[in-house]
Order: structure tokens, then sequence, then C-alpha cells
């Protein structure tokens, strides 16, 4: 079959209303299974919900060895309140860019990795092989990558492209997301008699100001540095004239490879106690690839022409659905390069710059023609 054109193809998932919540991102995923069936993909679509569907591609496979994989999700973020000037919705071109919720983040990237799949296709039967993971729900927190992983379905991957906004600039990680909410409970009572009751959002502002002081121990990374913690919630009690007998914190932690999470949970669990008890909200362990591994240098040398000079290594601040999938797959080297533009992610009137989308798919094509026909 032909391979579809990249921009086309972006503008046609983008007219594709996937806002999560809540997603309704089958339609989406249907519509590029079908494109890669036709191009002799094996697909299968993995459920988790009402119109919660990711797509699984793979062509080729060699029992020997490893395939190479690329991920990206079709749900986007909510439109915010701000007006757009264009439609959200319309994958429209204006000035060089494709504008559209998504553009950048990252229907940009999904459909620069699928037509470099489908041109690529009749060179893959009998090779390692080629897988291609499409999620629904990365946004909430990588919903689609771990149902996959934990149903068991996603089998195996020697390295994995994860197409997210980098502006065709090969991040070689990211640091995880660890979100935890802070309990406090007491007891009720009227407000004019205090001392009856037991106020819990005094125990919740006494955690508050442990978090506040509270410092890492643990090494620096030498790309992403120290990891960081924010209160970004703070709610308790229900009207003002009673004793509040429920409050809670919600902490926002990005860590760093120098951070193991249960550690870190366990530590704060003293801190903070007996004030509050810990609840885990999401738990996505940081992503990193040593920059000297022979496939990031590859992925370099591919890169350098494009970008007119060889690239430094830098990390993503963003999580990605790596950090689900390199636990099923063993933590393969894995590289984030995508056509979308990092600071347009999440954005009113966000857009993605029209040229990058046809680099990234030269880009994905040799990388692919490396891992596969070399």
């Amino acid at each position: 079959m032909n391979a579809p054109d990249p921009l086309l193809l972006t503008q046609e998932i983008l007219r594709l209303n996937t806002v999560n919540p809540p997603g309704n991102e089958e339609d989406c995923a249907r519509l590029l299974g079908a494109m890669l069936e036709r191009a002799g993909f094996r697909t299968r679509y993995h459920g988790f919900g009402p119109g919660r569907v990711n797509l699984l591609a793979e062509i080729g496979g060699d029992a020997e060895r490893l395939p190479l994989c690329f991920t990206g999700h079709i749900d986007v973020v909510p439109l915010g309140a701000a007006p757009w000037k264009k439609d959200p919705f319309a994958g429209e071109l204006d000035g060089g860019r494709v504008y559209g919720r998504g553009s950048s983040d990252m229907k940009s990237g999904v459909a620069a990795f699928v037509a470099a799949a489908v041109r690529m296709a009749p060179h893959l039967s009998r090779t390692q092989g080629l897988t291609l993971v499409i999620t629904a729900g990365e946004e909430t927190g990588c919903e689609g990558a771990f149902h996959m992983h934990r149903d068991g379905v996603l089998g195996r991957a020697g390295a994995v492209v994860v197409a997210e906004p980098t502006s065709n600039y090969p991040f070689v990680g990211h640091k995880g997301a660890f979100w935890l909410q802070a309990h406090a409970r007491g007891v009720t009572a009227h407000g004019s008699m205090p001392d009856k009751g037991e106020n819990a959002v005094y125990k919740a502002a006494r955690a508050v100001s442990k978090l506040e002081a509270f410092r890492f121990d643990n090494p620096p990374h030498p790309l992403m540095g120290q990891a960081t913690l924010n209160v970004g919630t703070f709610h308790g009690g229900l009207n003002i004239n009673s004793v509040p007998d429920r409050a809670s914190v919600g902490i926002d932690i990005r860590t760093v490879p120098t951070v193991r999470h249960d550690e870190l949970l366990a530590t704060l669990a003293r801190k903070l106690s007996p004030d509050v008890e810990l609840e885990t909200l999401m738990d996505l362990e940081a992503v990193y690839t040593d920059p000297s591994h022979p496939w990031i240098q590859s992925v370099f040398e591919v890169m350098t022409p494009l970008l007119h000079a060889p690239p430094s290594a830098r990390t993503a601040t963003y999580f990605t659905d790596a950090a689900a999938l390199n636990r099923a797959y063993g933590n393969p080297p894995t590289v984030i390069l995508g056509p979308g533009e990092p600071q347009m992610a999440h954005q009113t009137d966000e857009y993605c710059v029209v040229d990058r989308i046809g680099q990234a798919v030269s880009a994905y094509e040799e990388i692919i023609r490396r891992w596969c026909l070399a």
C-alpha cells in the first residue's frame, strides 16, 4: 500500500476528539490499526474500559533477536479555560504550523512513526521485527501502558523510541513521578468548643511544614540533577464553624535514578508520622540510558545531519509511557524523540512545526533500517 502522508495523518487524527478524561481513544486506535493491517502488520486491540483501547502492531519477528519498539499515546489533555484562536479539533495549517490539541503532545509523533513503519513494512517481514505500542490514557498516569503490562500482552523489545515532543532532539531519559496523598484524621466538634475535637487541618499543616523542610539525601543524577518535592493541593474541613475531622495534602515528587521509591516512601512515612498517613497515587520510576550505549550513539548519528550538529546528552522534564514499558521489557535502551514542541504541550493553541514531522519520519526510517536491516 502507499504510505500515508504524515502531515495529513496528523490532521486526520487531530480531528478525533480524544480528550482525557474521558479519552474515547478507540476510533483513533482502530483507524491507525486498519492502516497498519493493510501494510502487513499483525494488530491486536487491548481495551480497559468503554472506548479505552490500546493498539499493538507487529511485523516480522525472530526468536533469537529482539524487535525494535516505537511507542506513543493518542489521548490528549483538556483544552483549559482560556479561549483558543484556532479550532482545537480541525488540524488547521497556518504559517508552517499545524494546530490542534495533541498536535505536539503527541499525535504528530504517532503519525510520524506510523508513516515510517508503513514505508518500511515491505522490508521487515523476515527481520527481527518492529513493534508499535499505541496507548490510551497516558496523560492520567500511563493507564493504558500499565494495563498492557499487567495483562502480559506486550511481548519483547530490544530498544524503545518514545515519540513524545522533543523538537526532534534525542533525550536519553526522564524523571520519575511519585505522587502521594497525605491523609490526616481528627475528631469533629463545634467550632466554639475546639477543645472537644481534634483538628485534622493542624495535623496536615504540621506535615506540610515538615515537607517544606525535607531534603533529599541521595546523590544527584549527573544529567537530571536532584529530585524535587512540591505540595500541590491542600484540602480540609467542611464548614468554618466546625473542627475538621479530615484533611489531605497532595504531594508531587519528581525522582531521579538515584532515588528508590520504596525507600523514599518509608522515609517520608517516618518523618510525617503520627500526623498523617500516606497513600500512593502514582508510581512511575525514572527512565535513563547511558548516552555511551551503542544504540544511543547510533541514534545520535542518525540525528546529527538533521540537527546540523552532534547531539549532546539531555533528558526530558515530563514522564512517558516508557516508565511502564521498561518494566515490561526489562529496561532496554530507550530514547525520547519526537517532532512536537515540548513547550507547546498542554498549551492553548498548541501547534507542531510542519517541517519537523517530515524530519521525524526520515529519522525513524533510518533508525528502523539500522536495527532491522543492517
